[in-house]
């Protein structure tokens, strides 16, 4: 098992209070892998660096897990095909 950071930008369309829902139903592969979630940060909107599929703002959350390299990268399949997140990045942690 290996520790995971993965950041998640979800579509500023998305209610902030529906964000939180979302990125656990994402999570829920990671526990049905083996894995944990150690932390779940939420840090709101924010505005983009650049525009997004013409967008200039997106809610921001930050996960770490521990989990299997397989089962991360299942997730992070799933959440880029749901149209609702607009970007993901997944770091590896070095702890």
């Amino acid at each position: 098992m290996r520790k995971y950071e993965i950041m998640v930008l979800v579509d500023s369309d998305v209610d902030e209070r529906q964000v939180p829902a979302l990125v656990e139903k994402h999570l829920a592969v990671i526990t049905n892998g083996g894995g944990t979630v150690d932390n779940t940060d939420i840090w709101g909107r924010r505005r983009l660096a650049y525009d997004i599929n013409k967008k200039s703002e997106a809610s921001y959350a930050v996960v770490q897990v521990t989990a299997e390299p397989a089962t991360v990268s299942e997730m992070d399949r799933l959440m880029s095909i749901d149209e609702k997140i607009v970007r993901t990045k997944v770091l590896r942690r070095e702890d």
